[in-house]
């Protein structure tokens, strides 16, 4: 979803040299741009709107964009290989990519299938599997206008994860982790008390860690409850290459 992406290009300039307040200016940093989060959120997208299997499309796009950089180290190992095998992670990765199955589900036990299908092939690890279905159930409980609260508490008692935070509490500890047991609750956090989309991603990159990948399942949530201002949703759709449009804009249509 677009909200991930933008999350993602907001971010992509904090996550190795954080900014610890909301008051970064301007929104999209001159030196923004996509990562590789970007590129394995459409890979999911293309994987399920197209009836693709999880880990070609991800292969195929991994390989097609394979010199933007910023693959973790074994999944970048996993794109170079033939072998289409997981490899038992339990990384971020699972999460910040996983925003099109939420907006493509149907149902809760629906959100549960096509979470699984796209991060088992590579993120089969219970923690990696977890974190995924967090994010694109949180996703799915606010594309049918639940209540923030609601979601919280929700995520809370299905996953066990603690959100009943606030962003002034995780900031004065939170650390760089690309796990997904120390990532998706303080996105979720982010994007479940904000007061909009733009809020949600401050709130993001605020915390510090893995701005980018924060900021992305941060994003695909704040945009399901909040919808994307006009203004930031023409800068986020002109980042993207052709190819990449092509991709979203089939999503929307599906979803």
């Amino acid at each position: 979803m677009l909200g991930a992406i933008i999350g993602d290009i907001v971010g992509s300039v904090y996550e190795f040299n954080n900014h610890c307040a909301k008051t970064f200016d301007p929104f999209f940093h001159a030196r923004a741009f996509y990562t590789d989060d970007t590129v394995c959120t459409i890979a999911v997208a293309d994987a399920l709107i197209n009836n693709r299997p999880p880990a070609e499309a991800l292969k195929d796009w991994g390989r097609r964009y394979w010199d933007n950089g910023g693959w973790g180290g074994m999944f970048g190992q996993w794109l170079q290989s033939d072998d289409a095998s997981p490899y038992g992670s339990f990384g971020n990765g699972a999460a910040m990519r996983v925003s099109p199955a939420g907006l493509l589900a149907e149902t809760v036990e629906q959100v549960t299938v096509l979470s699984q299908a796209v991060t088992e092939v590579t993120h089969n690890h219970p923690e990696g599997l977890k974190g995924a279905e967090a994010t694109a159930l949180a996703i799915f409980l606010a594309r049918q206008r639940r209540a923030p609260a609601e979601i919280r508490s929700t995520i809370a008692e299905r996953f066990g994860y603690d959100i009943d935070l606030t962003v002034d509490d995780i900031r004065p500890t939170y650390r760089f982790n690309e796990t997904c047991q120390q990532t998706v609750p303080q996105a979720l956090v982010c994007a479940l008390t904000a007061t909009d989309f733009e809020d949600a991603i401050r709130n993001a990159i605020s915390i510090g860690g893995d701005s980018d990948t924060v900021a992305a399942i941060a994003g695909g949530v704040a945009e399901a409850l909040f919808g994307i201002p006009e203004h930031i949703a023409e800068r986020g759709w002109g980042y993207l290459p052709e190819d990449m449009r092509a991709v979203m804009e089939g999503l929307y249509q599906q979803g």
